[in-house]
């Protein structure tokens, strides 16, 4: 049975588009990834996609290079950004485009995190996450 297709990351400047076929898809250098980069500006395990409530969110996972939104400032580690249609994210240097229908409502948060989850150090990327 095929998986169904949640949207895709299309290469700026062309190449293949990657399918997004699970609702949370680890992408980095690794193998292990579920989306494997193989470049060395991007991190063994750089960011993660999470599809919740009809929406893309990316986390970067503390990579050496980051992860930009549509050009902007580099997003605070573990910290989630909500991705609209069309968005382009940069993992290290490489630019894709994220393609999917959405039906979520970007005026309300992507993601309501609990405030004392994390310590404010973590939050910072200055520590590691703990029992993750």
């Amino acid at each position: 049975m095929a998986q169904q297709k949640l949207g895709e990351l299309v290469p700026v400047g062309g190449g293949d588009a990657i399918p997004l076929l699970q609702d949370v898809l680890s992408v980095g250098r690794r193998e292990s990834c579920d989306i494997c980069l193989k470049f060395q500006n991007v991190s063994s395990r750089h960011c993660e996609f999470v599809f919740s409530n009809g929406r893309w969110t990316v986390k970067d996972l503390k990579s050496s290079n980051g992860v930009k939104v549509n050009g902007g400032e580099r997003i605070l580690p573990y910290t989630p950004r909500a991705l609209k249609p069309g968005d382009e994210v940069s993992i290290g240097q490489h630019k894709f485009v994220i393609v999917y229908d959405s039906a979520a409502n970007f005026d309300e948060p992507a993601v309501e995190e609990d405030l004392f989850s994390r310590s404010l150090m973590e939050k910072a990327g200055i520590e590691k996450p703990k029992g993750r």
